[in-house]
């Protein structure tokens, strides 16, 4: 070593700045956990895409019954509590998945993907059970059509995480950390 110092081990060198990383890059140790694999970041993303598209989606809701009147200000402030409820629960789960805990990959997978997935799908096709498909564009506003847009990304961001979620180097990655004392 330069100077006469000598390396000890699990030293390592200093990283010169130009080759550092512009964001802290999680690195395996004895003490660190793996970072996620890229499907679960991925699938981290998307749920919270997922969460953003449901916001988005309840603000143009409230925006559109306050407009038409016909619901009272304590039906809307219990739909907006319980959708807030459910959005917040979302995010810290899915900061659970990205830590490795299967039991929120679980978690998301039957709350959101399978319960949550009925809820976005039901009333369209409801409606359209009731109405011919030409009545579904005849009418159309801006408003519904962002509506509709934000509907096809919460939908697409919810499935694809699932799938995500599962697929062969998520469960690897999960498999490992449960394995890992105090993770299971």
């Amino acid at each position: 070593m330069a100077n006469g110092t000598q390396r000890h081990p699990g030293h390592s060198e200093p990283e010169p700045p130009e080759s550092r990383h512009p964001f802290p890059v999680p690195r395996p140790s004895g003490r660190e956990p793996a970072a996620p694999p890229p499907p679960v970041h991925a699938a981290f993303a998307l749920w919270i895409t997922a969460v953003v598209a449901g916001f988005f989606e309840t603000v143009l809701m409230v925006g559109r019954l306050m407009s038409e009147g016909d619901t009272s200000a304590g039906e809307i402030a219990g739909g907006l509590l319980l959708r807030m409820t459910v959005f917040s629960a979302a995010v810290l789960v899915a900061v659970q998945l990205r830590r490795g805990r299967n039991w929120a990959r679980l978690t998301l997978a039957v709350g959101l993907g399978v319960f949550g997935t009925l809820s976005l799908v039901i009333e369209p096709l409801r409606w359209l059970a009731d109405h011919p498909v030409g009545d579904a564009f005849r009418d159309l506003g801006a408003v519904d059509v962002l509506f509709g847009a934000s509907r096809v990304l919460h939908l697409s961001a919810v499935l694809t995480a699932t799938v995500l979620m599962f697929g062969p180097t998520a469960n690897s990655w999960f498999r490992a950390r449960a394995m890992e004392p105090g993770k299971r």
